[in-house]
């Protein structure tokens, strides 16, 4: 009997570790299927030996799955938000910070807030976790070298302090890419850490269902202490967040207030 659509995105699900049936199902069927059509491949059968023959496709498909956008201070009008407002005052009480970017894909968001902190004098003072499902991107991140375009938006001053230029390249440098710690992590299936300062979640959250992005933002909530701050995508506003615990404080950002409704 050939294999359904439905059964097909439910042995992917298992052979990924990602719970497609999670993921807006419109863009998740496009992004499906144009792979299916480049492979040339007629049936669910076919597509699925493949993801478990052939592990360059499968990672291909992998990535079509998990878009991975990443760029230095991008929309830089939040990172300044950060810098001027919200990380001075979490640094005002005198702990040591905890910070988690969730979804870093190619680490320039976490990079770009130790950049922040460094500038602040103040690196020191935090623990910055950065996760991502994908191992693939999670090396490069890693690795630390971006190409022009990922750092195009940097102020020009912090581009010439923090990187070094190498054949057409961008290498950070050790001190700021020794700060931030990179882990393997699936935001629909893994435990969140605790006791957050701030959480940044930017440009992941748009290809979940309705009903998955109010589980993970709960999560993210039980994840902060009160007065912890998150930081969500220009695209991605919580209609909600009174009911979820949290106060608007700015466009993107979010300030833990109270416990969220049942």
């Amino acid at each position: 009997m050939a294999l359904s659509y439905q059964e097909f995105k439910k042995q992917a699900s298992e052979l990924c570790g990602i719970d497609l049936s999670l993921y807006k199902s419109k863009q998740l069927d496009r992004r499906i299927n144009s792979l299916m059509n480049l492979w040339q491949v007629d049936n669910y059968d076919e597509y699925l030996r493949i993801l478990k023959t052939d592990p360059q496709r499968f990672q291909i498909f992998l990535k079509r799955l998990t878009i991975n956008v990443s760029e230095f201070f991008r929309n830089p009008d939040c990172y300044f938000y950060l810098w001027e407002k919200v990380l001075p005052e979490l640094l005002q009480e005198g702990r040591r910070l905890k910070i988690w970017s969730a979804g870093c894909a190619t680490g320039a968001e976490p990079y770009s807030v130790a950049i922040i902190l460094n500038e602040l004098d103040a690196l020191h003072r935090a623990e910055i976790l950065a996760t991502d499902v994908d191992a693939v991107v999670l090396k490069r991140a890693r690795e630390g070298v971006y190409p022009p375009n990922e750092v195009k938006s940097l102020p020009q001053e912090l581009l010439e302090k923090y990187f070094r230029e190498e054949r057409g390249f961008y290498h950070l440098l050790p001190e700021i890419k020794n700060r931030v710690n990179f882990q393997h992590h699936n935001l629909l299936l893994d435990p969140f850490p605790i006791g957050l300062d701030l959480i940044l979640c930017r440009n992941v959250v748009i290809y979940f269902s309705e009903e998955a992005k109010d589980e993970l933002y709960r999560k993210f909530h039980r994840s902060l202490r009160n007065g912890g701050y998150l930081l969500v995508g220009g695209t991605e506003p919580l209609l909600s967040y009174r009911k979820l615990g949290f106060e608007s404080v700015r466009y993107s950002f979010y300030k833990k207030v109270a416990a969220a409704e049942l």
